[in-house]
């Protein structure tokens, strides 16, 4: 009897603390204690963390090797056989899986945890966490809210808190690590390290922010220029629209002339011919009428009256009849058709250049016209100084074309051409045959092109300085268009490139991205020339602007888009630049430009200037707001100063 009771007393040792059942094949663990193996199996299953004792919460790197306990197995079935309890049909044991919302007590399993001791790395209901808070015992340890991740918080080769961070290794670490690799490490607490982190990510986001911010900004910007483009585009498209429009009706009436003018040439030559016919016609009636005569006196050739008879022939028979040689190809009309055929051949080969090189076509007697000759009256082709009647958008192009076709024809209808008079016949010599006269005219239309070409090529060497300085302008550059790698001095005449950045304030209107600078002073019309000297023909450029022009994207190069137009200098090589097209030119080695703006005929050219001018590359663009000029210098020490004009 009292083996059988000192065995009944063992009742709680035989139970199983995760089904409160008895062992069923039980197996222990290295801490000693004892569960049931489907228990301690399901309870691994579901842990999604480190694997642990479920009683004293020790932590095993790996599954441990599961062996049956046989001694406390006996044991189980002695008190079974002693007590007369049937071995019990144990369902699978549910293991509840953790709320991420709601952490469950480690001692319960049930209630809702208050607190996490650090200590003890468990978590407590309001119940159990009592002892901590009434027993001194308990006193020294450490309770926080309630956490999910306690167990990762223990060290995996000590079981122990990692209440350490390792800076060197990037890791935590608990007080056994110490001993061994991290020996002499810097270490702060975990504490610490989470804090620091929690700044740096907070950094991180602002950070994210201010740029979200920004591209946002950016994209707003944007989507304005797609719009102000669309309507860019449509004016532009407007304005040449126009521009070709009256180009066409001015070929539409030159043509209309020219058709009168073979009419009229028809129209004579068939009033001509029927005049002649009349007169032929009334020869022919006058001789019909002596045949009548005399065939009627041959009928009385036996009568008295045949012998006293006479009959004379009438002056007509005296006249050789002819028939005239009448053509259309009078001098006027020849005049018409040469300088439509010259005309033909010139817009060709303007057409077949790429349109930033035509003004090379253009440019040379243009400047003869405004520059050379300065007698001719260029004001009647400037908006504003017109006659009535003239339009503004035609008056340019058709002054370059009356200049290129001059030679041929005169402007007025009618009148002969200036070659043709210098080898026209006298009036009272012998009219030449019309293959000659043809053959005559492809010599003098030869010898004319020749001419041509040779006072073209002669007017392209040079133009007298002293004709541009009379539209000189003074020039400063901004400050606050500056790049920070430009130190400006001489009172802002002159911008040198440094690699220390001056202390310039942040403002909109700053290049923050290329080393550019615009000048104060903008223009919208008239002429205005000025002059730079560069230190070196070398990583450079120069050319103008609208001030709307990008200063902070990768676009606010000079050239690189649709506001700005210049001739840069990269190494040997000299290129002219818009819109991101580049055009490569012959390289005179400049070390003095002028640059002569002419708004009102939207075009710029640029000069090597010496004792002369030598022009080198001329834009052409319609000015649809104020231009600025604008300069680019990259390399360190080298400067662009604006010249004071002097003859």
């Amino acid at each position: 009897m009292a083996d059988t009771l000192s065995l009944l007393s063992l009742e709680d040792d035989l139970t199983c603390s995760i089904c409160l059942c008895l062992f069923d094949n039980p197996v222990s663990l290295l801490c000693g204690h004892s569960f049931c193996t489907s228990c301690l199996e399901a309870t691994w299953n579901d842990t999604t963390s480190s694997l642990f004792c479920p009683q004293c919460r020790m932590h095993f790197s790996s599954k441990p090797d599961l062996k049956k306990n046989t001694v406390l197995s006996a044991v189980v079935d002695a008190y079974m056989v002693k007590a007369g309890v049937s071995e019990p049909v144990k369902e699978p044991v549910e293991v509840k899986k953790k709320d991420t919302g709601q952490i469950k007590c480690d001692s319960c399993m049930e209630a809702k945890a208050v607190k996490s001791c650090l200590t003890c790395m468990a978590s407590y209901c309001e119940d159990h966490v009592r002892p901590h808070r009434e027993n001194a015992i308990f006193r020294a340890h450490q309770l926080s809210d309630p956490l999910p991740d306690l167990l990762e918080r223990l060290c995996p080769d000590h079981g122990k808190l990692m209440e350490l961070y390792c800076t060197r290794h990037q890791c935590c670490i608990c007080s056994a690590c110490l001993q061994n690799i991290h020996k002499g490490c810097e270490l702060i607490t975990a504490d610490e390290q989470r804090s620091k982190q929690k700044t740096d990510l907070i950094d991180k986001l602002n950070t994210l922010d201010v740029k979200t911010d920004k591209n946002q900004q950016v994209i707003t910007q944007m989507k304005e220029q797609q719009n102000k483009l669309q309507e860019s585009a449509a004016s532009r498209k407007r304005i040449l629209e126009a521009e070709y429009r009256q180009i066409r009706k001015m070929f539409d009436i030159d043509e209309k002339e020219a058709m009168l003018a073979i009419d009229k040439e028809r129209d004579k030559g068939q009033s001509k011919l029927a005049s002649l016919m009349k007169k032929f016609n009334e020869n022919v009636e006058k001789m019909n009428r002596t045949k009548s005569e005399i065939n009627s006196l041959l009928d009385q050739s036996q009568s008295l009256a045949f012998l006293k008879a006479s009959v004379d022939l009438p002056s007509v028979v005296n006249f050789e009849p002819y028939n005239p040689r009448i053509c259309v190809d009078s001098k006027e009309v020849i005049a018409y058709h040469s300088s439509a055929v010259a005309l033909k051949e010139w817009i060709t080969k303007l057409l077949s250049q790429p349109s930033e090189n035509r003004i090379s076509v253009l440019k040379p007697e243009f400047e003869k016209a405004v520059l050379v000759q300065g007698g001719v009256n260029y004001s009647s082709n400037i908006p504003g100084n017109q006659s009535p009647g003239t339009s503004e958008n035609t008056a340019t192009l058709p002054t370059m074309f009356s200049i290129q076709t001059t030679h041929l024809r005169s402007p007025s209808p009618g009148a002969p051409l200036k070659a043709r008079d210098s080898g026209a016949k006298k009036k009272n010599q012998p009219q030449k045959s019309h293959a000659k006269e043809q053959k005559d005219h492809k010599v003098r239309k030869d010898q004319r092109a020749d001419n041509q070409s040779a006072s073209l090529s002669a007017l392209e060497n040079f133009v007298k300085r002293s004709d541009l300085l009379k539209y000189g302008t003074i020039l400063n550059f901004d400050v606050r268009t500056a790049h920070k790698r430009i130190f400006l001095s001489e009172n802002d005449t002159k911008a040198t490139v440094s690699d220390e950045p001056a202390n310039y304030p942040d403002i909109p209107t700053r290049f923050s991205v290329c080393s550019q600078v615009l000048c104060t002073k903008g223009f919208s019309q008239g002429r205005h020339y000025w002059e730079i000297k560069m230190s070196s023909n070398n990583f450079c450029g120069l050319g103008l602007a609208y001030g709307r022009i990008d200063r902070k994207g990768p676009s606010s190069r000079l050239g690189r888009n649709a506001e700005s137009w210049c001739v840069e200098w990269f190494n040997v090589k000299l290129s002219a630049w818009h819109n991101s097209i580049e055009t490569v030119l012959a390289n005179p080695n400049p070390s003095r430009v002028g640059v002569l703006l002419d708004c009102d005929a939207g075009s710029a050219t640029l000069y090597n200037v010496q004792d002369r001018a030598y022009p080198f590359h001329t834009f052409v663009f319609p000015f649809s707001e104020p231009v600025y000029p604008a300069f680019w210098i990259f390399s360190n020490g080298s400067s662009v100063s604006l010249c004071k004009l002097s003859n």
